[in-house]
């Protein structure tokens, strides 16, 4: 067997700027603390039992009668069975972060059955696939264009990698190893090779972490290789499907923007197809672009997160409109009710907008990640951590509620993994400065000027703006710290060990930025206004026309039924209607709500009248907001985040 053990030091030298965090890193308290306790507490193992009642833990063992295609194909081709080994891959990561946090020795023991599982399972050369072994046996790499082979084999590389980093425990990580070394021997521009790459993409991030946590090169030039070869001529999916005996132009999507495959990654300026994939491709390239300084994808990806940024996204952070294709349209097309916005790509922004601030602390990034983190992708976890959402409509009447499951579960482990490992996102660290890009309560251990800093946040974020940071070296040491000054605060201060800074002059993208000698003690204190403001969208937005949205800092706000005693399409907030935080350690949670008063236009005068001439009466009402991520956790009724305005 070859020897996969991990390697004590990279084979080439870091050449990303800024790198997160290991999870472990990070002591998070505060609001996402909470959040994540209840992912410990309940969904972990939650996950666990729905994949078992599902039949996922019989189709990985090579002792049991292979079960056979228990969820129908969808297009003749593709079943939700086929990517199980994702979803365990997730579950995987996700206890692998609760236990980090939580010793659990019975969620342990689950999970080191299932790898132990994938230890029975891996063939002699390294191949590991539950789906071509057990249920499709003798067609492996014969159709990477829809049947997610690489993509099932990233999500189990990411959750070996967490398990690793949390527990020590390597077994998984040397059994994903061995794929991948078989994987660099099958695929490849090699004349025995063949060149292909995944249709669903995920394999091309996950490959940097296994290459950052093994330390060995082949696996980042696997990962390049894989954003490099995609959507070049001829074009892998076309002569696969030939050589399969399929036509290439019956492609059910019909295109291959479906999977961002219509061109090399390097020439693409539209955000197209399925959301999700395109999410994890782009974080795969940013990830690529800061370890090798490749400025052809870095601009790259600015254009698409130029388009993506200013013509397809939600107010939320949500993304994907339709449930067609799981993904974008036209530029503008972002209806409410039936909007698709999908809890993994939302998850997919936040690894995205994450991976940008590698290339260096830029508010545009660190801004947007915290939109999608607590608005498109909080919204899909209940306060509970029982259920989720895998649509993320902006309006409900009523009939829109959590699952407690999926028949493509990839949404629940995902939100999840995301939830559990948020430590990660708050910090970047690089040779000679910490960045602060999230404020959350918590305790990191930085690796930073050749040694160890202890990084302490003292805030009640997202419901008030002020954070206290006490810095630690282990020994006094220069570096510069980073602060994101957030693009929707109108006023913000900051000192250092109580002497006001000119925050004007030291701040740069965005972030203001403290270069001196710490020394252990030293204060930082950042006050930011928390102000509520209303949101109005591009005339071209049709579906919010004469409409607003409502923010107070980080969070959307929305109007749920069970608030308000009137249908919420009848309400018109007047232009100067003031909305009064309010405080409520009862409410879901312990939330700030906004109250106020508005208009309502009731319909009960109107009889069998359609349409008239004269305009509909209005009368004051009093109306509250509440986050978007907490609604449907309390008596079901509508829900609405775009308001009538005056």
């Amino acid at each position: 067997m070859t020897d996969t053990s991990v390697a004590a030091a990279p084979e080439a030298a870091p050449r990303a700027r800024f790198r997160p965090p290991a999870v472990p890193q990070v002591q998070v308290r505060g609001f996402w603390g909470g959040r994540i306790d209840a992912v410990c507490a309940r969904t972990a193992d939650t996950l666990y039992q729905r994949c078992e009642e599902a039949g996922m833990l019989q189709q990985i063992d090579p002792d049991a009668p292979a079960p056979g295609v228990k969820i129908p194909f969808h297009g003749g081709l593709v079943t939700a069975q086929m990517f199980w080994d994702s979803d365990l891959g997730k579950v995987i990561e996700t206890a692998a972060y609760c236990l980090q946090r939580t010793p659990n020795p019975e969620l342990e023991r689950k999970v080191d059955h299932i790898i132990e599982l994938y230890g029975r399972l891996q063939q002699d050369d390294g191949y590991l696939s539950s789906w071509y072994q057990r249920i499709q046996p003798g067609l492996r790499w014969t159709n990477l264009r829809d049947c997610h082979e690489l993509y099932c084999a990233g999500h189990l590389i990411e959750g070996a990698v967490a398990y690793y980093q949390a527990t020590g425990k390597r077994q998984l990580l040397d059994i994903m190893c061995r794929f991948m070394d078989h994987v660099a021997e099958v695929l490849g521009t090699g004349s025995n090779q063949k060149p292909g790459y995944c249709g669903h993409e995920e394999i091309e991030l996950a490959l940097v972490k296994l290459a950052r946590v093994t330390g060995r090169q082949k696996y980042m030039d696997l990962a390049r290789y894989f954003i490099d070869e995609r959507g070049r001529q001829p074009h892998f999916y076309d002569a696969e499907a030939r050589e399969q005996g399929r036509d290439p132009k019956a492609y059910i999507f019909g295109t291959y923007e479906y999977n961002q495959s219509h061109l090399p990654v390097r020439e693409q300026d539209k955000v197209v197809g399925h959301a999700v994939r395109a999410m994890y491709l782009y974080s795969g390239m940013a990830d690529i672009a800061m370890e090798y300084g490749d400025d052809g994808l870095r601009l790259a990806l600015e254009r698409l997160w130029r388009d993506l940024t200013s013509k397809r996204l939600y107010v939320t952070g949500g993304l994907g409109p339709s449930a067609d294709n799981e993904g974008f349209t036209a530029d503008y097309d972002l209806p409410n009710e039936s909007a698709y916005a999908e809890t993994c790509a939302a998850v997919g922004l936040v690894f995205w907008a994450g991976r940008m601030l590698g290339l260096g602390p830029d508010a545009r990034y660190a801004d947007m990640m915290e939109l999608a983190l607590y608005n498109g992708a909080a919204s899909g976890l209940s306060l509970d951590g029982a259920t989720f959402f895998y649509e993320n409509p902006l309006e409900s009447r009523g009939g829109h509620h959590r699952w407690t499951w999926h028949r493509c579960p990839c949404c629940p482990p995902n939100i999840a993994r995301l939830t559990a490992s948020i430590g990660s996102t708050m910090y970047g660290q690089s040779e000679d400065g910490i960045a602060v890009h999230l404020y959350n309560d918590s305790t990191a251990t930085l690796d930073v000027a050749g040694g160890k800093v202890r990084l302490t946040q003292a805030t009640r974020y997202p419901w008030d703006g002020a954070i206290a940071l006490t810095v630690e070296p282990e020994a006094p040491a220069s570096f510069t710290l980073h602060l994101r000054i957030p693009g929707w605060c109108r006023k913000a201060t900051l000192s250092v060990n109580g002497t006001a800074q000119d925050l004007a002059a030291i701040t740069r993208n965005g972030y203001a930025a403290i270069t001196r000698r710490w020394t252990a003690g030293d204060t930082v204190r950042l006050d930011l206004e928390l102000a509520v403001e209303r949101i109005h969208a591009h005339p071209e937005i049709r579906h919010d026309a004469s409409r607003a949205a409502i923010r107070r800092g980080p969070l959307v706000y929305c109007l749920e039924g069970v608030d308000n005693g009137v249908p919420l399409n009848s309400l018109v907030l007047p232009a100067d209607a003031a909305l009064t935080p309010r405080e409520d350690p009862g409410l879901l949670g312990g939330v700030v709500a906004l109250e106020g008063e508005a208009r309502a236009q009731p319909a009960s005068d109107w009889g069998d009248d359609l349409y008239r001439t004269a305009p509909p009466p209005e009368h004051p009402v009093r109306i509250r907001a509440v986050p978007y991520y907490a609604w449907d956790n309390r008596d079901p009724g509508e829900m609405l985040v775009w308001v009538r305005t005056a």
